[in-house]
């Protein structure tokens, strides 16, 4: 069975995929791996750190959505009245846009390294964007 590692800066992190809940989301994005991409932080939605995707079209519509993802949770906006992206909540979020709020879909959740998220997420508020990989290995 491969393993989800995500790699942000200088943190490394294993994931799973919601495969049951957000089954469309996680097959998407799978065939996009490895995916690299910077990850900035959020301007609307509270203590999260978020990869802007213009308009990639990942062909998914909801499921499994929200706008409240956890601590640990990865969440994908596919798109529509703002901008395609995916979400890394390190704390309280209210995933929200210029446009108001928005739902997107949880497709992965963190297993471990859970700790540093925070640290990561305040590095990425006060110094700026960081390089983010996940990969299956």
């Amino acid at each position: 069975m491969s393993k989800l590692v995500i790699r942000a800066g200088d943190f490394t992190f294993d994931a799973r995929f919601e495969e049951q809940a957000a089954p469309k989301t996680v097959a998407a994005f799978r065939k996009a791996l490895p995916f690299e991409s910077h990850i900035i932080h959020v301007r609307w939605s509270g203590e999260g750190v978020w990869m802007p995707l213009g308009d990639l079209d990942f062909g998914v519509g909801y499921e499994n959505h929200t706008s409240y993802p956890a601590p640990g949770q990865i969440i994908l906006y596919p798109g529509g009245i703002s901008e395609t992206e995916i979400l890394m909540a390190y704390g309280g979020v209210h995933f929200a846009s210029k446009m108001g709020q928005l739902a997107g879909n949880h497709f992965i959740t963190l297993t471990s390294g859970l700790e540093n998220l925070a640290t990561l997420g305040k590095s990425v508020l006060w110094k700026g964007a960081l390089p983010i990989r996940f990969e299956e290995i």
